[in-house]
């Protein structure tokens, strides 16, 4: 996993409440590992029903093709946990979601894939919603989790909250393997106090006893 410490870039702007992972990344027949992840955001809601592009659709539009981050309502990522609804937006580059509330297991995905979420109060959220409206993709945003802040166009800056442990996993590109690893040198040992106090429990046929 990438670690997060700043990201610069175009804000996208998807202010709708209850976006759910059906929606991010529909799943298709025959769906495979290699698929591309670009093409599957919001497959069903990109097009019409005579299959071309709606040109008014947000990530339709070129400015929003691809960015830096996401701005978006609440309750963001609900519904069937599906970890390529996160891998859908680091197709286009976004590194940070920044939403009025998340779903508790949308949020657990972005942070085991080295998104950031950030939750906002309503003061803040109508703030930043603005901000990027009216920059349209013409200007840039940035995020910094050093700094727990966000800053962008004609002054604005914002302090966001994050727990510890999550700012910690992040800015040092750790999901829970990575999380876990950090003490092998702990788990190593005790397992040799194990094997010592049991050893028995080392035989290939234990599992049989």
């Amino acid at each position: 996993m990438k670690a997060f410490t700043h990201v610069t870039g175009t804000a996208i702007p998807f202010l709708e409440d209850d976006v759910n992972t059906d929606q991010i990344a529909p799943v298709a027949g025959g769906a495979r590992m290699s698929e591309d992840y670009a093409q599957t955001l919001f497959r069903h809601r990109r097009r019409g029903a005579d299959g071309a592009e709606d040109p008014d659709f947000v990530f339709n539009k070129p400015q929003f093709r691809s960015g830096a981050m996401l701005v978006s309502g609440r309750n963001f990522g609900c519904g069937s946990s599906r970890e390529s609804a996160v891998w859908t937006f680091l197709a286009i580059g976004v590194t940070c979601i920044i939403a009025r509330s998340f779903a508790d297991m949308y949020r657990e995905n972005c942070l085991q894939n080295g998104i950031l979420p950030i939750t906002l109060s309503d003061a803040q959220a109508d703030a930043l919603e603005a901000a990027v409206v009216a920059a349209d993709g013409a200007a840039p945003f940035t995020v910094d989790l050093e700094r727990q802040e966000i800053t962008g166009p004609n002054g604005l800056h914002m302090a966001f909250d994050i727990s510890a442990a999550d700012r910690t996993r992040l800015l040092e590109g750790l999901d829970d393997i990575g999380l876990t690893m950090k003490h092998k040198a702990e788990i190593e040992a005790f397992e040799k106090k194990m094997a010592d106090m049991l050893p028995w429990s080392q035989r290939a046929d234990a599992s049989t006893l």
